[in-house]
């Protein structure tokens, strides 16, 4: 069994990395089996959870040690978890839903956090992960005490599907495939094609989550590159107009869709200042 395999599969496995302690298991709830990573420093300051959301092709090992070092620096507890379709969370077949997004925020998301005990939580998103964030405050603003978004979507652009449309092709001629299956083994096509046909899909063209954003009164941190492939600063413009709450907006210069490793300095110092003033 490879390292990646054994990663995989275990269900209980306790680490040591600086002053913070992770351990990977899973949790049963809303019908789903999920594999999580609880992230707790030593000792702990801040009396929150940041909670890591990852994108479309994502899965915990994808953050690499992203969320470690934000909550060691910060001192508090961190989850990181695989959705319902990823990494060593349950498996199903078939497309996304239409509603794929609202149904992970209004669903597996709360059930997971309320069976964490979780009720004070910051919520970090990239891409999907950024709107799951958005749409999950609007409807259950009670488990939310903060948002920071990468790279988050709240309608369709014509970027976006040209993107995809980008990726479909590099995934189909290129090595991109090969990075995928690090992560995904097997299930790297069905993760794949389900998220690319969803988006590409007629029937999402329509998709837009803006008539929600008014209900977020939390404190939100919106950032996205400036050369990022799959969205324009009207997806930044957007949340930052018609949320309700305070609003703090960071467009990154040559940067692309992942501002949390192509400009992770410039982010790593956004997210620490932005979660250190909503506890002030």
């Amino acid at each position: 069994m490879s390292r990646m395999e054994t990663l995989f599969a275990m269900t209980d496995n306790l680490k040591e990395k600086k002053n913070i302690f992770s351990r990977t298991f899973h949790i049963q709830t809303a019908g789903c089996r999920f594999r999580v990573k609880r992230i707790e420093p030593e000792p702990g300051t801040l009396l929150t959870t940041l909670v890591f959301l990852h994108e479309g092709l994502g899965c915990i090992e994808i953050w690499r040690d992203f969320p470690e070092t934000l909550c060691e620096s910060l001192g508090c507890s961190g989850l990181v978890y695989d959705r319902r379709g990823y990494g060593g969370s349950e498996m199903f077949e078939g497309p996304w839903p239409v509603d794929y997004l609202e149904v992970e925020s209004s669903k597996y998301l709360p059930a997971l956090l309320k069976e964490c005990d979780i009720d004070n939580a910051v919520l970090i998103g990239h891409s999907d992960g950024g709107t799951i964030a958005l749409i999950t405050a609007a409807s259950h603003s009670n488990m939310v005490r903060g948002i920071i978004t990468e790279a988050a979507h709240i309608f369709v652009e014509q970027i976006t599907i040209q993107g995809i449309r980008s990726a479909v092709e590099a995934f189909e001629t290129t090595s991109l495939k090969e990075k995928f299956v690090r992560y995904h083994k097997e299930h790297t096509e069905t993760i794949f094609y389900r998220w690319a046909n969803r988006w590409l899909s007629p029937e999402f063209s329509n998709w837009n989550i803006q008539q929600d954003l008014s209900k977020i009164t939390c404190p939100v941190l919106v950032i996205q590159g400036e050369d990022d492939a799959y969205g324009t600063p009207a997806q930044v413009e957007g949340i930052a107009t018609q949320i309700s709450g305070p609003v703090r907006v960071k467009l990154i210069p040559d940067c692309g869709h992942t501002p949390h490793f192509q400009a992770k300095d410039t982010v790593f110092l956004e997210m620490t200042r932005f979660i250190r003033e909503i506890f002030l």
